[in-house]
């Protein structure tokens, strides 16, 4: 059940706000200049980001016996694979289908669109995300707090 529960999130989130919305926004407006050759480099981006949100969810669903949702979040901390290098996987998977789309289709919108999402999703985090985790956790995401940065992975 819950692995239903997190494919149809999937589904439907991320595949709204990181792939029909920014196809609309691009298919609505011009671009203003072209990235040439580099624009294949969203292809990379998009794959990247891609894997990066499935793994995530896959790692919530298994071992945080949970989804990606916040109505419906994992019962125990994930720690583990792309968890050891950045507190906030998913979130640096989006921004790296979004900045594929700036390649791609650098208009108005798309452009502003990463930063947008960053700063809404920084703001979730500190605001939401992490006091519900120190709070369910405790000392467990505390320590990983402190082995763990937020957003730029630490390379051990």
């Amino acid at each position: 059940m819950i692995a239903l529960k997190t494919s149809l999130f999937m589904i439907f989130v991320p595949l709204l706000l990181m792939g029909i919305f920014p196809i609309w926004l691009m298919n609505s407006q011009p671009a203003l200049f072209s990235f040439g050759p580099l624009r294949w480099l969203a292809l990379s981006l998009w794959g990247l980001g891609t894997s990066v949100a499935i793994w995530c969810a896959w790692a919530f669903t298994v071992r945080g016996h949970g989804t990606p949702s916040p109505a419906d979040p994992p019962k125990e901390l994930v720690v583990s694979g792309l968890y050891r290098y950045v507190r906030n996987p998913i979130y640096v998977g989006a921004l790296l289908i979004l900045l594929g789309h700036v390649f791609w289709h650098p208009s108005p919108s798309i452009l502003w669109m990463p930063l947008i999402v960053a700063v809404c999703a920084h703001l979730f985090v500190i605001l939401y995300e992490e006091p519900h985790l120190r709070k369910t956790f405790g000392a467990a995401y505390e320590q990983y707090c402190q082995s763990v940065r937020r957003w730029i992975p630490r390379l051990k």
